[in-house]
């Protein structure tokens, strides 16, 4: 159906909070019929990611900032085993978090530190609906903060949440809503 993409922190104090959280949000999306796409990182993406394939989830797609398998593992030390399979892009974080985003119908965003920060930031920049799944801490709790204070962002494409099946439930309506007359191309 759609592509759902989970960000969220790799490392930090919000994983240990959300690592529960991550795992129930990648078992929802697979239970909706969506796919998973995440960074190809640890922490709570990839938790995501587990969740996801013990869902029985139809495929997992990791975007890695790496250029190869062997940088991905070696290099930055990134997990492999949850993935049906991983794009190795060679554009490091930055580039790999803008692809990653704009690749996505989607995104279930999850506690979080700087580089989640940014790929809110893309999706407002780009209008791909984000959803917030709260109780992890790190900036997903800071981000009601910052719709406020900045007046230009599409704040209808953001939802808070507290349940994971709620919230796929609410993006994939929102979805729907913006894709009813390509709905055919989704099918």
């Amino acid at each position: 159906m759609y592509q759902f993409c989970v960000s969220g922190a790799a490392k930090g104090t919000s994983v240990e909070e959300g690592k529960a959280l991550a795992r129930s949000a990648g078992r929802a999306i697979a239970a909706a019929g969506h796919s998973l796409m995440t960074g190809a990182t640890t922490g709570l993406p990839n938790y995501s990611a587990m969740g996801y394939k013990e869902a029985g989830g139809k495929m997992s797609l990791g975007l890695s900032p790496a250029s190869t398998k062997v940088e991905h593992v070696v290099k930055y030390r990134l997990p492999t085993e949850s993935y049906d399979t991983i794009l190795f892009t060679g554009l490091h974080y930055v580039g790999r978090d803008s692809l990653l985003i704009t690749s996505a119908d989607a995104v279930v965003s999850i506690g979080g530190r700087m580089g989640t920060l940014h790929e809110f930031t893309i999706a407002m920049e780009t209008r791909t609906p984000i959803g917030f799944l709260q109780g992890a801490g790190g900036i997903s709790e800071e981000i009601q903060q910052i719709l406020n204070i900045l007046p230009d962002l599409h704040k209808e494409l953001v939802i808070f949440e507290n349940d994971p099946d709620e919230l796929v439930a609410k993006m994939t309506k929102l979805l729907n809503k913006l894709h009813k007359p390509y709905r055919y191309v989704y099918n």
